[in-house]
């Protein structure tokens, strides 16, 4: 389904907005725009959920030993001192229960995995047991069901098992194998395009021409939409011409389901971007509180929605985690992801102008530590190869000392190697 034309709509008269405000915002105007297949259960790794699954049967099935020991009936053990039980023939096994009934003052052996036998409700460990013909003898003290596995302690029939908005994993997929389960309902790939834009750019592997660099951010994005598990469309790179770059963005919303564009999402002579989608009558400049980033182009061709990203790599880069990742993965059919960061102790100094969120690229040492990089500059590549994650200076931080407690949010949490 398309997203309604007034979707990245603001009201007049915003000003620069705080991140976690912009963060809300966005979330709540979002929806998955993807259709629904279902697939094999071994082909859904990396998918997303697209309905709740309930689980046809209990997790375990029935009661189980957890150990290698002796199953018994606690009720016939002593209250103290040495505990004699006569040893049954047989065992019970995975797979392979054990047929009779386990009488008062007998005890069977079971293996891991092994159900229950009937009258039975406690296992005693084999490194507990000392075994003596056909008996076995144990201290005192041992608790009522102790190393058992109760059925449905995992799941229970009729229980919800995984919810829609998951995306898939080994963990997921186990689980879901075990209750035996064989297809999936899952939302359909999410279509991203990725084009760039400036005169400037050349591609690796062409002659630099006098003024030219070679374009880092398509590349980099592609990975990094690529890495949320979406299917990425490369756009290519427009010259800074209002017809290319309209044709290029209605080409882009045709073959896909968004869009993610850099360059050109300003305001200025050549960010014929924002300019562009503002025509079609479809396009907010979000004036977001952050550094590195400008203001987020957010518009919509036909109900596609269109990211617009900073034309500078770090700010490209650090735009796309805060904003555009959260966002691709809810149209994706995703729950909106939760910011995973954890406090670490500053290993450096830095300044901050109060009323904005500053994004520093950080490397974790390891050991409850974090430095940064030497430059803040948005055009230093370099930073974003040295660094393993940002450090997100609150909205009101004016300054950190060594010592003080900033905010990690490692590139890992973010699908990132």
């Amino acid at each position: 389904m398309a997203l309604k034309n007034d979707c990245f709509a603001l009201p007049a008269g915003v000003k620069w907005t705080p991140v976690s405000e912009a963060l809300a915002d966005l979330r709540g105007r979002l929806t998955p725009v993807t259709g629904v297949e279902t697939v094999p259960l071994v082909n859904a790794q990396g998918r997303i959920l697209a309905a709740d699954i309930t689980s046809p049967v209990s997790l375990p099935p029935a009661d189980n030993s957890a150990v290698d020991g002796y199953a018994l009936a606690h009720a016939s053990l002593h209250p103290e001192g040495e505990q004699t039980m006569t040893l049954l023939d047989g065992r019970a096994a995975a797979g392979s229960p054990f047929a009779a009934r386990v009488p008062m003052g007998h005890a069977v052996r079971i293996l891991t995995g092994g159900v229950m036998p009937q009258d039975t409700d406690t296992v005693v460990m084999d490194e507990d047991v000392d075994i003596d013909d056909h008996a076995i003898r144990f201290g005192s003290g041992l608790k009522a069901g102790a190393n058992r596995r109760l059925a449905g302690e995992d799941v229970a029939a009729g229980d919800t098992l995984l919810t829609a908005g998951v995306r898939l994993g080994p963990a997921q997929l186990a689980h879901a194998a075990a209750v035996g389960l064989t297809v999936m309902p899952i939302h359909k790939p999410l279509r991203v395009a990725v084009l760039s834009t400036g005169d400037e750019l050349a591609q690796p592997g062409e002659a630099l021409e006098a003024g030219q660099i070679y374009d880092a951010n398509r590349p980099m994005l592609l990975a990094l939409a690529r890495a949320q598990g979406v299917e990425v469309l490369d756009a290519g790179q427009i010259p800074d011409r209002p017809d290319a770059i309209v044709a290029a963005l209605r080409d882009a919303a045709i073959a896909a389901d968004a869009v993610v564009v850099s360059g050109g999402a300003s305001g200025g002579d050549e960010d014929h971007v924002s300019r562009e989608l503002a025509k079609m009558g479809a396009m907010a400049l979000w004036r977001v509180a952050m550094k590195p980033g400008r203001p987020l182009a957010l518009g919509q061709i036909g109900g596609v929605p269109i990211f617009g990203l900073p034309g500078n790599p770090v700010a490209a880069f650090v735009c796309f985690l805060i904003f555009a990742r959260p966002a691709l993965l809810r149209l994706a059919g995703a729950e909106w992801p939760e910011t995973v960061s954890y406090p670490l102790t500053a290993r450096f100094h830095a300044k901050k102008k109060p009323g904005r969120t500053e994004y520093l690229r950080g490397r974790a040492d390891g050991q409850g530590g974090v430095d940064k990089y030497r430059s803040d500059g948005s055009g230093l590549i370099g930073g974003l190869t040295w660094s393993n994650g940002l450090v997100a200076l609150d909205h009101e931080r004016d300054a950190v000392e060594p010592g003080e407690t900033v905010t990690f949010m490692p590139y890992s949490a973010m699908g990132i190697l």
